[in-house]
Parts: C-alpha cells; sequence; structure tokens
C-alpha cells in the first residue's frame, strides 16, 4: 500500500487522529497547493487544485495540530466531489 493510499484510509478512518500536516501532505499528493491569502493570512489556509482551480479553505486547527471533526468531514466531502477519495 503507497503511503498516499494510506494517508486517503487514515482520513476516512474517523478513530485515528489526523493532523495538519498530514493533510498538507495529502492534498500536495492530489495535485492542491497551499495559497496564502494576503501577507497577514494568520490561520487561514486555502489549498488550490492545479488543473480543475478548485479550492478547499480551512481554518489552521489550534491549540493543537488535530483536525477538528467538522474539518476532516469537509475535507472528505470535497475530495469526494472531487473523485479524489
Amino acid at each position: 500500500m503507497s503511503k498516499l493510499q494510506k494517508a486517503k484510509n487514515k482520513l476516512l478512518n474517523t478513530n485515528q487522529v489526523f493532523t495538519i500536516q498530514e493533510l498538507d501532505y495529502l492534498l500536495k499528493q492530489l495535485d492542491y497547493s497551499e495559497k496564502m491569502t494576503g501577507k497577514t493570512s494568520g490561520s487561514r489556509l486555502a489549498y488550490i487544485h492545479s488543473n480543475t482551480k478548485h479550492i478547499i479553505r480551512l481554518h489552521k486547527p489550534h491549540p493543537g495540530k488535530e483536525l477538528k471533526k467538522y474539518m476532516r468531514q469537509y475535507v472528505i466531502d470535497e475530495l469526494k466531489n472531487q473523485g479524489l477519495l
């Protein structure tokens, strides 16, 4: 099983913790690039797909680095709608 497939499986398995670093890796492997919005983007993140220009917008989780349940579900729904999961 490839590292990308393991990351997809971990995202879908809601019993496991999924961090923002793991999400960053997964989205970059799926041809998304991180875009900083302005010079003071703060905790806001935007990932843009290189071909379709689809945007996934999030806030960095704090105080920890674990994705909140609603953020994780949002990413899963968006990737499924794009046919990437």
